[in-house]
């Protein structure tokens, strides 16, 4: 067990409203690095409060988050605290979004908020069907996918530019987790428009949608069931009847929307927030144009100093304890937050810089972006992959790509604990 954590009597007050930082706070939203950069070296444990307004305890410096990332006395689900009895508080943000109360399961039930015993028992069974060899053996496709998205990018072209998000970036994503789980290509546009949803965490869009994705999940696993391919919603079939009907319909259901929304988000804003850092930093541009084979470990600084999760999920104290010094009651929730642990001076030299060749060639991931411990981000060989061939594609083939706006962190979505533009406008160059 990491020293940062020890023994402690119960917190007095721990749970207790307070008046601290809340996450939708607009200096948060509009500026997360300076925010909560300000929350890091004003402690690394501060008081404040979630979405909903609920007590949470914001975890900033990146020794202390990554020991509460690795560490069994935090669970993710509230009601495996020993002698809960609170109402789960994720409940709260299920009724602000509307969602129809016997479909919460699939958002509360999945894999990235499950507790050991399950959560080993899913990870092994993804895992199974979630191969490194599948990924990579997944390369040439993405390449031929990325090849055909810039080709068409010209003919996409209004007053001289494009939509990287909307022609490359997205369309790149989408494609290529459902073509590894195994969902017809006719129906990427609805899988998208699903997804912008989810995110969008607007219930007037959500409460519609939702069911119907639900249905869609149900009606494509009973069709593969007759007819299994060599894709992963297969594997996760056939790991179903291997696992003795322990591993559920909901489960899968689940197992896909997450892969799908989740896997397809993070990849299309890596491409899209590491485009833009990389226009806006033409010394690391060149850098990387002179050393393509870079792109490996540029790819791990970009996810570090751009990456579109900015905070891990909530993780809730099974017994009291301290952090860094810090009484946590049994029960509080505590947030831990990547992107002030991967801007943590502590760690880093010169940390607000972004140097892709930070990252030691070869050596373990230097940085949070994809989480840590057992709840490290199951695609993140596949992120990364992706990344790596959208970034070289496009600067190869357009070696004169310009930004249409010097600036483009004006069109920047402002949701908690997400960095993502909702457009980025380019012009190809010659």
């Amino acid at each position: 067990m990491s020293s940062t954590f020890q023994d402690a009597p119960p917190a007095d007050g721990g749970t207790a409203c307070p008046a601290g930082p809340h996450m939708m706070d607009p200096d948060l939203l509009a500026d997360p690095f300076g925010g909560y950069g300000r929350l890091r070296e004003q402690g690394p444990v501060v008081r404040g409060r979630f979405v909903d307004g609920t007590p949470v305890w914001f975890v900033t410096r990146y020794d202390d988050v990554r020991a509460v990332l690795r560490d069994p006395r935090f669970v993710n689900t509230p009601s495996h605290v020993p002698g809960a009895q609170d109402a789960d508080p994720r409940e709260g943000m299920m009724e602000l979004l509307k969602v129809p109360e016997h479909l919460r399961i699939y958002l509360l039930g999945s894999i990235l908020d499950s507790d050991p015993p399950d959560h080993p028992r899913l990870r092994r069974l993804v895992t199974r069907a979630f191969t490194a060899r599948r990924i990579l053996d997944l390369r040439p496709a993405i390449e031929q996918i990325a090849d055909r998205l810039l080709a068409e990018l010209p003919h996409r072209a209004q007053d001289g530019t494009v939509d990287l998000l909307e022609h490359y970036a997205y369309p790149l994503s989408i494609t290529v987790i459902c073509r590894l789980v195994g969902i017809p290509e006719v129906d990427l546009e609805r899988w998208r428009e699903w997804g912008g949803d989810l995110v969008s965490m607007r219930p007037e869009r959500l409460q519609h949608s939702f069911p119907v994705m639900i249905d869609y999940c149900h009606q494509l696993i009973e069709q593969r069931r007759t007819a299994l391919r060599d894709d992963l919603l297969s594997e996760l079939i056939r790991a179903q009847d291997d696992d003795g009907g322990r591993f559920s319909d909901t489960e899968m259901v689940t197992m896909v929307l997450t892969l799908v929304l989740a896997g397809h988000e993070t990849s299309t804003h890596l491409i899209g927030n590491g485009t833009a850092a990389l226009l806006t930093h033409p010394d690391q541009l060149a850098r990387l144009r002179e050393n393509p084979a870079l792109l490996p470990r540029a790819v791990h600084e970009l996810m570090r100093w751009c990456g579109s999760v900015q905070v891990a999920r909530l993780r809730y104290a099974v017994e009291d304890l301290e952090i860094a010094g810090t009484r946590i009651a049994r029960g509080d929730a505590v947030q831990p937050v990547l992107v002030s642990a991967n801007f943590d001076p502590r760690h880093y030299t010169e940390p607000d810089r972004l140097h892709l060749t930070r990252q030691p060639d070869g050596q373990a991931e230097n940085h949070v972006g994809f989480g840590h411990g057992i709840h490290y981000c199951l695609g993140a060989t596949l992120a990364r992959q992706e990344g790596e061939v959208a970034l070289a594609r496009l600067l190869a083939r357009y070696p004169d790509l310009a930004l249409a706006d010097g600036d483009p962190e004006h069109d920047r979505a402002r949701l908690p604990g997400s960095w993502r533009l909702n457009a980025l406008r380019l012009r190809l160059g010659a």
